[in-house]
Order: C-alpha cells, then structure tokens, then sequence
C-alpha cells in the first residue's frame, strides 16, 4: 500500500513515520511538504477559498502519483481536507485527528486538547461531538523553541502547559509535532493521553483491509 502523508509543518514527518514502522512498516511511504501553508495561516488568521484550492493541488498530485491513501498531519485545515476527501473518494483521504477524537471520546466527556499552533485549538474543538467538553490549551512558545531546534524547552513547555489539564478525564495532543511528549504529559496529568499520529494509522490501516 502507498500512503501519501502531506505536512505543514516540517515537525510532523519524523513522529508519523515512527508511527508507521511501529505499526504498519509494509506501508510504502512518500512525504509531501509545504511549511508555508502554516507560515500564511498564522498570517492570515482563518482559512480561504485560495487555501482549499492548494489542498485540493496536493490532493491531486498525490492521487496521481498511485497513493492508495492520503494522510494530511496538519490539524489546523479540516475544512481544506474535506474538500480533498470529497474529490478523491472512495480513496480515504484522513484528517490527522479525526482517528484520535474518535478514540478520545469513547475515554471521557471532558477532553483536554493541547496544542503549539495557535489556529489549530480555534479549527479543531468543532470537529468533536457536542456531546463532550473540549478544554483548549496553547503550550506557549513550545512551536518557536522547536523551531530554533531546542526540543528540551518544547517539552518542558508542554508539561508545564498540560498542568491545566489535570481535570480532564483524558487528554488529546492536537498535533503529530507534539506526540513524543505524550510519556511527559501522562506523568504531568496523571490522565490518559491520546496522539494523532498512532490513532491515524491504525484507522487507515483499516479502512485499506477493508478495501482490499
């Protein structure tokens, strides 16, 4: 099987290719990766149609290339994704959280969502049932740290961010950038954690056996 991962941010290749070769290593792999999508989103505030329309390019490149699947690990464009899944159906195309909620709301009806990415905690509470409660929490200057390459205050900032937390019955981590940290944050919460990256594979995993 080919899967066809697109990211927005350079930080999200290495945790879902360990995802993959945890669980799924017979996957073929091929990445696609644009940072200014997320560079014009923190500029610009809010999606637009210009946006979706560069999604559905990447969307088509990847189908074209023979993808048996599309991945997109950037949790801050669901409506953009959706558009690329309605053009490329039946082939599944997935959000990079829409595996991870599903799990998240069968553990709790209060849900701790943390992120680094400031647009993603204002796209993705939406994408959860109104049956549960999604608390956001931003981990402050944790994205800029990981950026200038110092990955020991990213965490710290992290943990100390999910502190806020401790009154969820579980808590989700917004993005695949993010998820090395989940030992850190259980230790910190004392709660259960979710991550995008592992919940992602294992859904695509089986909507292709069930392809086949």
């Amino acid at each position: 099987m080919r899967i066809a991962l697109i990211h927005a941010l350079k930080h999200s290749i290495a945790p879902i290719e360990a995802a993959f070769a945890q669980a799924w290593p017979e996957a073929r792999l091929m990445n696609l990766l644009d940072d200014s999508l997320s560079a014009d989103l923190a500029r610009d505030g809010a999606l637009s149609d210009a946006m979706t329309d560069r999604f559905l390019a990447l969307g088509d490149y990847a189908a074209a290339t023979g993808a048996d699947g599309i991945l997109f690990t950037c949790s801050a464009f669901g409506p953009c994704i959706e558009a690329v899944a309605q053009a490329h159906a039946p082939i599944p195309v997935l959000k990079p959280n829409e595996a991870m909620i599903e799990q998240a709301v069968t553990m709790g009806k209060r849900i701790g969502l943390l992120s680094t990415f400031p647009p993603t905690l204002a796209s993705m509470p939406p994408e959860f049932p109104a049956s549960v409660e999604v608390v956001p929490k931003l981990a402050e200057g944790a994205l800029a740290a990981l950026d200038r390459g110092d990955r020991a205050t990213h965490d710290r900032l992290i943990a100390e961010a999910s502190k806020d937390l401790r009154g969820c019955d579980v808590v989700a981590l917004a993005q695949f950038s993010i998820a090395a940290t989940a030992p850190l944050v259980a230790e910190t919460t004392g709660r259960p954690v979710v991550t995008t990256p592992d919940s992602a594979v294992q859904k695509l995993m089986k909507l292709l056996a069930a392809k086949a």
